[in-house]
């Protein structure tokens, strides 16, 4: 018989740390430049794939990174920077070279559609944007805001995958190590697919009037998390 009010006491600061991580994570999606489909053929501002893919990559990257990490210390600040750093290389990475294929590829440059000038570099917008296009690319704001995307993206990934660790439980190493990387993934896709649906198609980041809709995102993903973390967090230490 599985004593579940005993585990959950004795757990409690892990259930926390996973809902925290999870809504971290779902916060990351809105800084994020999502172009979708449109963006790949260089026809909105943003990187050319969805929603739920940027987001399990930030936190997918936060958890390996952070696994990497607890192979040679479990600090807890050392694991969750490492994951955000991870996740901040992964993300800007990917904004690099999309930019660079539609430079030196398409030909069209970095220009975003939302605002007449770039909230970080002052530079014109609009008469760069190509005519029946919603900009191209990913001008300044929008690479600066991917990268705190990720950022936030990759501490809640390694906030997840801490947590999930840490609980007290009899498994193997090995094992442990495993059953937290499954729960870790289902966690991650939840919060990447609640935000998707308040975002409702693309996203350029902070400077978008679509940013303004996070809240109800992050309260929703406040909700299914901590019924994730109430199951993972059982599972895992009922074993």
């Amino acid at each position: 018989m599985i004593d579940v009010a005993g585990i959950l006491m004795q757990n409690i600061l892990y259930v926390i740390l996973i809902t925290l991580g999870g809504v971290l994570i779902s916060w990351s999606v809105h800084f994020v430049p999502v172009g979708g489909a449109p963006a790949a053929m260089a026809q909105a501002t943003g990187i050319g794939t969805g929603t739920v893919q940027l987001a399990a990559g930030a936190g997918l990257t936060g958890l390996v990174t952070a696994g990497a990490m607890m192979q040679v210390t479990n600090n807890a600040a050392l694991v969750i920077a490492s994951g955000a750093v991870g996740a901040m290389i992964m993300m800007s990475v990917t904004m690099i070279v999309g930019t660079w294929v539609y430079a030196y590829g398409v030909g069209c440059p970095p220009a975003s559609a939302k605002v007449k000038y770039d909230p970080i570099t002052k530079d014109r917008q609009d008469l760069y944007v190509s005519q029946g296009t919603e900009g191209h690319g990913l001008p300044t704001v929008s690479f600066v805001s991917g990268v705190i995307g990720g950022a936030l993206g990759g501490i809640g990934g390694s906030l997840v995958y801490y947590a999930l660790m840490s609980v007290e439980n009899g498994l193997p190493l090995a094992d442990l190590v495993g059953i937290a990387s499954v729960f870790a993934v289902g966690i991650f896709f939840v919060n990447a697919v609640i935000p998707s649906y308040n975002i409702g198609g693309t996203i350029e980041g902070f400077h978008d009037p679509k940013f303004k809709r996070f809240p109800k995102a992050v309260l929703a993903s406040l909700i299914a998390t901590f019924f994730c973390a109430l199951i993972s967090v059982l599972s895992i230490g009922g074993l």
